[in-house]
């Protein structure tokens, strides 16, 4: 396996659309994160008190199956790319889950002996509540119409305390609010050129550089 890297980020910012176009252009073996097959989903968007651990569970399950999938390779694909990153597992454990239900979550995450596969380097996408949100409204899937901005806000903040002590790999976060890299072929041609740039340890002009925390509070470095 020539190179691995993560698309990461929140709901609606593009994470999925992003490898799909990897997919097409550079023949990427793409791990996509196994939402629409978790059957507690739904059920926890509309009651994450009583179905917040089943989800979780089947998550890490199936994260972790995936995770020894990519490890074994494909000599036919030099390049996988995943849409979410193994640590951000425990992220939603620990947002959604506590007293008993966490100490069990973290005893059987303590059982899983293999090491999470390390990417090349991780794309963080973001982009504003509102934008998120609105996308949200556009995709029309009636189980995450009920997602707050609260969770969304939360969620981003937690996600930026674990790049601030992530050491597996560059983090680099790229704003997705006004950016078309599937109608707009100049916005496409420089994500790629981008991601290529830092798969050759090569950054082209203007790119961000890796993130790091650069104050209090302060969730954008580079």
């Amino acid at each position: 396996m020539s190179h691995v890297f993560v698309i990461e980020g929140l709901i609606g910012v593009g994470k999925t659309t992003l490898c799909r176009l990897l997919e097409r252009e550079w023949g990427a073996r793409i791990v996509l994160e196994p939402a629409d097959d978790n059957p507690f989903l739904a059920r926890f968007y509309s009651d994450p008190t009583n179905f917040a651990f089943p989800t979780q569970m089947f998550y890490l399950a199936t994260r972790y199956a995936q995770q020894r999938g990519m490890r074994q390779g494909d000599m036919f694909s030099p390049l996988v790319v995943s849409d979410y990153l193994f640590a951000k597992d425990r992220i939603f454990a620990e947002m959604t889950l506590s007293g008993p239900e966490l100490a069990l979550y973290e005893r059987f995450a303590g059982l899983l002996d293999d090491t999470p596969v390390h990417p090349d380097f991780v794309v963080f996408l973001d982009a504003e509540t509102d934008v998120i949100l609105r996308r949200i409204a556009r995709r029309n899937i009636s189980a995450e119409q009920v997602i707050p901005a609260s969770y969304l806000d939360d969620l981003r903040s937690r996600y930026y305390s674990l790049w601030a002590r992530y050491t597996g790999a560059p983090v680099y976060v790229l704003r997705t609010d006004t950016v078309d890299y599937v109608g707009d072929p100049a916005a496409k041609a420089h994500i790629l050129a981008m991601l290529r740039g830092w798969m050759d340890g090569t950054p082209v002009a203007g790119a961000p550089e890796a993130y790091k925390p650069v104050g209090p509070g302060t969730l954008f470095g580079g």
